[in-house]
């Protein structure tokens, strides 16, 4: 059960249009929020409101239905309630740690259902990633970058999505992954280039 001050309001999630532009002032905020939340949970409310919404979308681009987003939404915030302890500021905003959580929880729920994890996709993205492998737009080569995208592993439909679907920055993807820059960098570069590889075979 949620406590009182982290009940959720009706949201009208839409699928995320790019990553939120954070700034250092805002990182700096969240720190007050997260130490004020660790010496007393009740408020860790303030926080809730504020990456609700964020996370929701976060989650949303990554299910099939806006319940089941919002359900995971819920766990999520738990969860970082409860390991609120263990969170360390590294210079990103809070919501980098939370879509981590997100991404764990979104992990373990189609591993236990054992469905397909669902990739949402619009025309915008599918041109971003044939621009960055080089290949003309065409109805035919739009088919084929769908079929590449049913190979890929969950790591790099990860990358793909934060990266091509979200435009999120290397480093805020390293944060989330909770890995470095330069080894995020190359694991997207190596994922292109499986990409390109599976189409041409096709």
């Amino acid at each position: 059960m949620v406590p009182d001050t982290m009940q959720a309001t009706t949201l009208e999630i839409t699928p995320m249009q790019g990553t939120l532009q954070e700034t250092t002032a805002a990182t700096n905020a969240d720190d007050h929020l997260v130490l004020a939340a660790k010496a007393d949970r009740k408020h860790f409310g303030a926080l809730y409101t504020k990456y609700h919404d964020p996370v929701a979308r976060f989650v949303y681009q990554r299910t099939s239905a806006k319940d089941e987003a919002l359900d995971i939404t819920q766990q999520v915030f738990m969860q970082a309630m409860i390991a609120l302890d263990k969170y360390e500021s590294r210079g990103f905003p809070f919501s980098s740690w939370l879509y981590r959580i997100a991404l764990n929880e979104i992990n373990s729920r189609y591993r236990k259902t054992k469905n397909q994890r669902v990739i949402n996709i619009d025309e915008t993205s599918i041109q971003s990633v044939m621009a960055e492998i080089n290949e003309p737009v065409s109805e035919e080569k739009e088919e084929l970058l769908m079929v590449a995208m049913q190979e890929l592993d969950e790591d790099e439909v990860q990358l793909l999505e934060m990266r091509f679907f979200e435009k999120r920055p290397f480093k805020e993807i390293a944060e989330i992954k909770d890995s470095n820059e330069s080894a995020v960098k190359m694991k997207v570069y190596r994922l292109l280039e499986k990409m390109k590889g599976i189409m041409e075979k096709k």
